[in-house]
């Protein structure tokens, strides 16, 4: 993306715990995502990954606890946001969460026009996006067309086109080729360097070989892997 948000955050969470009926999914979970950085959530499948991110990115509210962005600094560049300053959290859901009767373009546009920006900088970012996943040419097609690794570099397309303060993917590498991989994870740390804080629930191991920490969910803790 060639437009940057002003201002720089971490991310802060602490105390969190999440239950579903009896089961307890996260269990006091601390985690410190300072602004600049990119960190990888691993763990067995049903560890609760998900939840976590969720919660993360303020989509699920937890049982108990806090997650904070905190705002660290100044970054360079210049931004259009209504509200300057405000911390902005981009999310790629491992469901993807795509309205299956819009394009590639019009889904990437939805929380552009959800926060009400000007028309032509929603078509400069959303063509920006999905031209930084290669997929400009795809732009009008519905994405039920699309395939599988294609919808999901639509989803990530949406999530780096509101130029997030914050970055969480769950899972967001694993229907792609090696060579999109590649690509995502440049651009993910791309926006680490920018000075996001980025969080990636991954099983991939090359993927957590690109993070500067990595962090183990089981049993409702996450510790930090040795």
């Amino acid at each position: 993306m060639t437009v940057s948000t002003p201002a720089s955050f971490a991310l802060v969470a602490r105390g969190l715990r999440l239950y579903l009926g009896e089961r307890q999914l996260l269990d006091g979970v601390d985690l410190d995502v300072p602004s600049g950085s990119a960190v990888a959530v691993t763990g067995p499948s049903g560890s609760g990954k998900t939840s976590l991110l969720m919660v993360l990115s303020s989509v699920l509210p937890p049982d108990s606890g806090t997650v904070e962005i905190v705002p660290t600094g100044e970054r360079s560049g210049s931004s259009a946001e209504q509200d300057e300053g405000a911390p902005v959290v981009g999310f790629v859901p491992q469901t993807l969460g795509l309205a299956r009767h819009l394009s590639a373009a019009e889904n990437v546009a939805v929380p552009l026009e959800s926060r009400r920006l000007p028309p032509a900088e929603v078509r400069e970012r959303v063509g920006q996006a999905l031209a930084s996943v290669r997929l400009g040419t795809v732009a009008d097609r519905i994405v039920t067309e699309l395939s599988g690794g294609q919808r999901q570099r639509v989803a990530i397309a949406r999530a780096l086109a509101v130029m997030p303060h914050v970055l969480v993917a769950d899972e967001a590498t694993a229907e792609l080729d090696p060579e999109s991989r590649e690509l995502v994870l440049g651009l993910f740390h791309a926006e680490a360097d920018r000075g996001s804080a980025v969080v990636i629930a991954t099983h991939d191991p090359k993927v957590i070989e690109t993070c500067s920490e990595s962090y183990r969910l089981e049993d409702g803790m996450l510790r930090r892997d040795s």
